[in-house]
């Protein structure tokens, strides 16, 4: 970890966050065409709302755009890693931040829009009596938009193998828009969590579940960015097919 790794704006006030408040996770990695307008929406969302926004050393800028919101609020705080280090993992980042400051609720979220930021208030309200609240494309029907065939049939399949191999009983494991109790992320073993991409959600629902804690979906509507580039690639798909596998055989020998 160098120093840029861990140069950061403090969040809230040095007491800590307060009880009942909520830290959004928010990886980037060449955002800045969106950073600028979704973060606004996020805070406009609910007063209990905070934003960590998790930056991989984007070589667009997006870091300092960071810089300058962090500057601006006091519900803004930013974590530069060294490099492009993985979705799974600048979430497990800002996962153990959340926990050391205090906050009782994480959310995880896209920065590109393909998450819509009015859903908060949703997964705040379904929180309040569930440990893990997960936004579902898949709960009522297929709700996505902009997506090619392809793309759509993947993941809509990939989440049917999911729930056949793990017992999973979700429509959508491999939604990265969702929201834990702290105690739900306390209680996983996260340096044991090795996934990234679809294999990450997967991995971060399953534990969840077989710790026995509660998890329901809400439905949101998915819509592919408008902005920059798609960051999936085939190995994400490659790593969700034999990871699962490895859950349940873990899951059986209780090594999870």
């Amino acid at each position: 970890m160098n120093a840029r790794e861990e140069r950061s704006v403090p969040t809230g006030p040095p007491t800590g966050p307060g009880r009942g408040r909520a830290l959004v996770v928010l990886p980037t990695y060449n955002e800045v065409e969106s950073l600028g307008r979704i973060l606004p929406r996020i805070l406009a969302q609910d007063d209990r709302l905070d934003v960590l926004v998790v930056d991989d050393a984007s070589p667009d800028g997006t870091g300092d755009v960071a810089d300058r919101l962090a500057e601006e609020s006091d519900r803004v705080s930013v974590i530069h890693r060294a490099g492009k280090l993985g979705l799974g993992s600048a979430y497990l980042t800002g996962f153990r931040r959340g926990l050391e400051l205090g906050y009782e609720y994480l959310l995880e979220m896209d920065a590109d829009f393909s998450h819509d930021p009015e859903y908060l208030g949703a997964f705040l309200q379904a929180i309040a009596s569930h440990d893990v609240v997960i936004g579902s494309r898949y709960v009522r029907g297929v709700n996505v938009v902009n997506w090619p065939m392809s793309r759509l049939l993947l993941s809509y399949f990939a989440n049917k193998y999911a729930r056949w191999v793990t017992g999973l009983p979700l429509t959508d494991s491999t939604s990265g828009f969702k929201c834990f109790r702290r105690r739900v992320l306390e209680a996983i073993d996260l340096e044991s969590v090795a996934s990234t991409g679809y294999a990450f959600q997967i991995e971060m629902d399953f534990r969840a579940w077989k710790l026995g804690f509660d998890i329901t979906e809400i439905p949101i509507v998915f819509v592919e960015r408008a902005e920059g580039e798609s960051k999936m690639a085939g190995w994400i798909v490659r790593e969700a097919i034999w990871r699962v596998w490895s859950l349940r055989l873990k899951s059986l020998f209780r090594r999870l």
